[in-house]
C-alpha cells in the first residue's frame, strides 16, 4: 500500500469516531465472567492524556492507569468527551471504590484509600455487570510497571 492510501485510511478512521490509539500497548483483564480491553498507560504523557478528545468507546474496551507508586490517584475529565466510571484498586488489583465522572470537567475524583491502577469504562459499566469494590480483577498481574 502506498503511503497515500495509508494516510487516507488513517485520516478516515480517525474522523469516524474508531477507537483506536496505537501508542498504547493493551492487555486483557477480567471482571468475573466480563472480558476488558484495556489500553494501557503507564507512564506520565499517556496517564495525563487518558481518554481525552474521544467520541465513542466500544462496550468492553477501558482503559488502565497504572502508577508507580501506591497513592490516593485521583481522576477528572478535563477535554473527555465521554461519561467514564473509574474504579480504583490496589496493588493486587483488588476495587477499592468506584466513581462515575461527567465529561469536561476538572471535579476531582479519588481513590478512597491508596491505589495503584485505575480502570477507566463507560459510565455504568461497572454497576450494570454487579462489579463492585472488594471484587478482583483478573489479568492485573500482568500489568506493565508503572513509569514517572
Amino acid at each position: 500500500m502506498n503511503k497515500s492510501v495509508v494516510a487516507a485510511l488513517a485520516g478516515l478512521l480517525l474522523s469516524a469516531g474508531v477507537y483506536a490509539q496505537s501508542v498504547m500497548p493493551v492487555m486483557e483483564l477480567s471482571a468475573g465472567f466480563h472480558r476488558i480491553e484495556a489500553e494501557v498507560a503507564v507512564n506520565d504523557r499517556n496517564r495525563q492524556l487518558g481518554l481525552m478528545n474521544r467520541r465513542t468507546m466500544p462496550v468492553q474496551h477501558g482503559m488502565l492507569f497504572v502508577f508507580p507508586e501506591n497513592n490516593t490517584q485521583c481522576m477528572w475529565m478535563r477535554n473527555t468527551l465521554l461519561p467514564l466510571s473509574v474504579a480504583f484498586l490496589n496493588e493486587e488489583g483488588r476495587i477499592i471504590n468506584i466513581e462515575d465522572m461527567q465529561p469536561q470537567t476538572d471535579d476531582n475524583h479519588c481513590a478512597k484509600t491508596p491505589a495503584r491502577y485505575a480502570l477507566e469504562m463507560n459510565l455504568g459499566w461497572f454497576a450494570q455487570r454487579g462489579i463492585k469494590p472488594g471484587m478482583k480483577l483478573g489479568g492485573i498481574d500482568k500489568a506493565p510497571r508503572g513509569q514517572q
